[in-house]
């Protein structure tokens, strides 16, 4: 007899609302008192789609005892790795995923005195590490299988990167090409191509800016990228089939100071996530040929903003020098995102999602502590 007790009708109960519905005993009719939208309710008459009772959380996995500044995942022969960029220990460091522990081990070290960021391009069975140095020129570095080692095999002109600060490879029309941004004033963020013998120059993109970070985006089946720069707004290029080349198509609002710029799709809409490391940042969506704002979010200190995805959720994780990382999440309805969870990670330089088998990672590399490993879980709060 629970008549006179004042329930709280949340997934606590939902337990109990599953057996009032299959059961035979007679139960006299038991009240909700809270939340509000049940107060006053028959318990009997909820239905078990009422308690949203499925949430997620990111909790601590491992803990990586190096300082890092970027993280880049890859699969090579089956294999899932992760490449991290050491400035600190003056290394790129390869790591692997062991599937029997269900952690990241070491596995290889490519030396690099003031590494930037190390980007691995997995192309035509090769696999390839583009080392960004800060001092001392960037190189390439290839796996050679009959050794078992990474081989340097080619220079980056270093009187065109000077001072690299962001990698992206991709592919187009069965291509590879990697660009790095350059954030020094008398470099030039510059295109490279893999032929049969490496990597060449390509084209030079955006000289003078002092650019922070490059992003390549397909919309509506056509190539572009989307660099930002501590002097200017970010700038759009657009791939010329004609041409072989990215010609420029415009600009991202009138937002300078933009750190990095970062993209995720939701449902058909396209969006942009611009972070700032003095004043707020910015989500906005594409709307055919230009971009509208949809969200502020405040970010004092923040080096970057990124948005991942697990299943069918969609993240975003909004890193400061000076605060608690944001994880937020998107809401389809309102079409922005709320406020999710708060991590602990000091001066964060990057996220990366890693889907690693049945575990769900994200790595999180610190410029001042140790690099975390959050993993992705789903909880049941009717348990």
């Amino acid at each position: 007899d629970l008549r006179g007790n004042t329930l709280a009708c949340d997934c606590k109960i939902k337990w109990l609302v599953e057996w009032l519905e299959s059961t035979n005993t007679t139960v006299p009719p038991v009240f909700c008192s809270s939340p509000t939208q049940f107060e006053g309710q028959r318990i009997r008459d909820l239905a078990l789609g009422d308690f949203q009772c499925i949430t997620t959380d990111f909790v601590m996995h491992q803990v990586l005892p190096f300082q890092a500044v970027s993280a880049e995942p890859f699969t090579y022969a089956s294999d899932l790795y992760v490449a991290l960029a050491q400035p600190g220990a003056s290394s790129c460091s390869i790591l692997k995923w062991d599937y029997v522990e269900r952690k990241l081990r070491d596995f290889d070290r490519i030396p690099a005195h003031s590494a930037v960021h190390c980007k691995p391009i997995v192309a035509q069975d090769q696999l390839y590490v583009v080392v960004a140095q800060l001092f001392g020129g960037s190189y390439i570095y290839r796996w050679d299988t009959a050794v078992d080692k990474f081989i340097k095999i080619q220079d980056i002109d270093s009187q065109k990167i000077r001072k690299p600060n962001d990698i992206e490879a991709f592919q187009i029309e069965g291509d590879w090409y990697f660009v790095i941004a350059d954030s020094s004033k008398a470099g030039s963020t510059s295109l490279y191509r893999l032929n049969q013998n490496g990597f060449y120059s390509h084209q030079a993109l955006h000289a003078w800016h002092r650019d922070t970070d490059v992003e390549y985006v397909e919309n509506d089946g056509k190539p572009r990228l989307i660099i930002s720069s501590s002097s200017q707004a970010p700038v759009i290029y657009q791939w010329s089939r004609a041409q072989k080349q990215f010609v420029p198509q415009g600009e991202v609002g009138e937002m300078l100071d933009v750190q990095m710029v970062k993209h995720f799709r939701a449902k058909r809409d396209q969006f942009l996530c611009l972070s700032r490391y003095i004043g707020d940042s910015k989500v906005v969506r594409w709307e055919g040929q230009r971009f509208v704002e949809v969200q502020t979010l405040p970010s004092r200190g923040s080096m970057v903003m990124q948005p991942f995805a697990v299943g069918q959720r969609q993240y975003l994780a909004l890193g400061s020098d000076f605060s608690f990382t944001h994880v937020y999440l998107w809401e389809e309805e309102k079409q922005k995102f709320a406020k999710f969870q708060e991590l602990s990670v000091q001066a964060p330089r990057a996220f990366r999602a890693v889907p690693a088998a049945d575990v769900q990672l994200l790595l999180a590399p610190s410029f001042k502590a140790n690099t975390l490993v959050y993993r992705h879980v789903v909880v049941d709060l009717s348990l």
